[in-house]
């Protein structure tokens, strides 16, 4: 299988994936807002917003001085557009993944799974379904 058109490796990894996807989804973002939604430590997240912002992908903007220093980032149009090819293409992988029209259902895991759907659900005395369990060998 290929790699679809619009995969982007930079922005594949996890920690860049949710860095991009947060900041999809709001126009700008204060620092802070990003490090502590995304449980990352300062120093993680300013490699991750840096390799962006090299790419192209992002616009980090620094306010004031001193202990009143705000730092802001957004995405440019350039890293929606990117973004928004990755998930196109993360889609199309899952669509392909899935069952065909051909192929029908998807088969079950295992035996035990294949046996348990293909019998009627047993029920408790009031009608509500019961769980099945199955005995452990050798216990």
């Amino acid at each position: 299988m290929s790699t679809p058109a619009g995969f982007d490796e930079l922005i594949h990894p996890a920690t860049r994936l949710s860095v991009v996807s947060l900041l999809a989804a709001t126009e700008w973002a204060d620092f802070g807002f990003v490090r502590d939604s995304l449980s990352l430590s300062d120093s993680a997240l300013s490699k991750q917003l840096h390799t962006l912002e090299e790419a192209g992908y992002l616009e980090v903007l620094k306010e004031g001085g001193g202990r009143k220093r705000r730092t802001r980032v957004r995405l440019t149009d350039r890293g929606r557009t990117a973004f928004e090819g990755h998930v196109a293409a993360l889609r199309a992988i899952v669509a392909g993944a899935g069952p065909t029209a051909e192929a029908g259902a998807a088969a079950p895991a295992d035996a035990a799974e294949a046996k348990a759907a293909a019998e009627p659900a047993a029920t408790g005395p009031t009608g509500t379904e019961r769980p099945r369990h199955r005995a452990k060998a050798g216990r």
